[in-house]
């Protein structure tokens, strides 16, 4: 499917990422290159205070990104991988019952969170609801990340949330 997000009705959206869990298509020479790519990746047990380190080592890998790779990350690129890192996090957190693993990677082009839990059931994204206590997770990160992936692993899935910086 080589639709944008920008062409889908939200109706239609809802229906892609719940069905593909992908959104939207990577176009042909994207991804991150293997030339100064950085890449900081932890395991987190779920016990108290995980989200935290959880933000700490995006916080940590935002800042050598920025020194090392001279990325372009501005205050509210920052806020934004912050937020789409606790959402992800707090999902896996919450519903895999077991250790995850958070990994980041980047250029000065491209950041990807990634992460990997024990939970094969496939996150779902619902139609946006002001009024709906929680749920919300994944429709924040589809708004903040430029694609979406997600997908059953041998050890349960994967998501990534992968972010172009603009140069």
């Amino acid at each position: 499917m080589a639709e944008k997000v920008s062409d889908l009705t939200a109706a239609a959206w809802l229906e892609h990422m719940n069905e593909q869990v992908t959104s939207p298509p990577e176009e042909p020479g994207q991804g991150l290159a293997s030339a100064e790519v950085l890449l900081s990746a932890e395991v987190f047990d779920g016990e108290p205070g995980c989200i935290a380190m959880a933000r700490a080592l995006a916080d940590g890998f935002l800042t050598r990104l920025v020194e090392e790779c001279a990325a372009p990350i501005g205050e509210h690129t920052r806020s934004d991988l912050m937020l789409a890192v606790s959402e992800l996090v707090t999902n896996a957190d919450r519903y895999s019952h077991g250790p995850y693993l958070l990994e980041l990677e980047g250029n000065a082009r491209l950041i990807s969170v990634t992460v990997y839990d024990s939970s094969t059931a496939m996150p779902v994204l619902y139609a946006p609801d002001p009024s709906r206590l929680g749920g919300h997770g994944m429709e924040i990160v589809v708004a903040l990340c430029d694609r979406l992936t997600a997908e059953r692993v041998p050890v349960g899935k994967r998501i990534r949330a992968e972010f172009q910086l603009s140069t």
